[in-house]
C-alpha cells in the first residue's frame, strides 16, 4: 500500500472538516531552489491546487479557500504582479472546463475592482460556468485582506443603520457574518499553512475564531494531496473544546 492510501485510510470520513483554508506560502523559496524566477514557483503551484481538489473530492471537504493574493501583495515588484494576473487568466482558461465537469464551484471573495479588466472578465465567467455546480466550493481570495473584509463589514452595517434598515441592537454574531465576504459559508475547522511560517498574514480573521492550525514545513509547489490527508489525521487527532472542558464533550 503506498503513502497516499495508507494515509486516507486513516481518516475517519465522518469527521471531515467542511471548510478548509489555505494560506499557499513558499512559492518563492521553490523557485530559487530551482534556480528559477518567483514567477516559475507559482506557476509550479498550480499542480498542487489540482491535487488538493482532487484530494477533497475524495475524503469530502465541501468548501477550500485559498489565499492567492493579499491586498499587501501590491507592494511586491511589478513584473511578479504582471506575472500573477497572467497567470491567473490563463490558468482560468485552461482549467475551468475540467472543473466544472468534475462539479466544482469557483468563486472569489476580496475586492476585484482593483484587479486588471481581463482578469475581472476571467474570474466573471469562471464564476458563471460553475455557479451551479455544488460538489465543492473553492474559493479564491483575491485582492483581500482579513482587515479590509472588517472594514467593508462595519461600514455597510453602519449604513444600513443609518437608513434604518438594521438597529444597532440587532448588531450581533450572526449580523457580522452575514454581512462578510464569507456570508453563507460555514467557518473553516482547519487552516493549513505551507512552507514553514507560523502566522495567519491578516486572512480570515474573524473567521478563524475557533479554527485548527496546522503548520507544514512542505513548500507549496510540493504540497500535494497526501500532504492534505496527513493535516486532515492531525485534525483529527486533536480536541475542539470550543470553551468547554474535557469531561463536559463526554456528557
Amino acid at each position: 500500500m503506498n503513502k497516499n492510501n495508507l494515509n486516507k485510510d486513516q481518516i475517519d470520513l465522518g469527521r471531515v472538516p467542511k471548510h478548509v483554508a489555505i494560506i499557499m506560502d513558499g512559492n518563492g523559496r521553490w523557485a530559487k531552489n530551482h534556480g528559477q524566477g518567483r514567477l516559475f514557483g507559482h506557476a509550479n503551484g498550480v499542480e498542487s491546487i489540482r491535487s488538493v481538489l482532487q484530494g477533497c473530492g475524495e475524503i469530502g471537504i465541501k468548501y477550500l479557500t485559498i489565499y492567492a493574493f493579499s491586498t499587501e501583495n501590491w507592494n511586491r515588484p511589478k513584473s511578479e504582479i504582471e506575472g500573477l494576473m497572467n497567470l491567473l487568466v490563463d490558468t482560468i482558461a485552461s482549467e475551468v472546463e475540467e472543473l466544472n465537469k468534475n462539479g466544482v464551484r469557483m468563486s472569489t471573495v476580496g475586492d476585484p475592482s482593483l484587479l486588471p479588466l481581463n482578469c475581472q472578465e476571467s474570474l466573471e465567467r469562471m464564476q458563471e460556468i460553475t455557479k451551479d455546480n455544488d460538489k465543492i466550493h473553492l474559493q479564491i481570495a483575491l485582492n483581500y485582506s482579513a482587515r479590509w473584509d472588517i472594514i467593508t463589514t462595519v461600514k455597510n452595517i453602519s449604513k444600513d443603520v443609518k437608513q434604518g434598515v438594521l438597529s444597532a441592537e440587532e448588531i450581533d454574531e450572526k449580523i457580522i457574518n452575514q454581512y462578510s465576504c464569507f456570508s453563507g459559508i460555514p467557518d473553516p475547522e482547519l487552516l493549513i499553512r505551507t512552507s514553514g511560517e507560523c502566522r495567519i498574514s491578516n486572512f480570515m480573521l474573524w473567521q478563524l475564531a475557533y479554527t485548527e492550525l496546522y503548520f507544514t514545513e512542505v513548500l507549496w509547489p510540493d504540497f500535494r494531496k497526501d500532504h492534505l490527508f496527513e493535516a486532515i489525521i492531525n485534525y483529527q487527532s486533536r480536541e475542539r473544546r470550543f470553551g468547554k472542558i474535557s469531561e463536559q464533550l463526554e456528557e
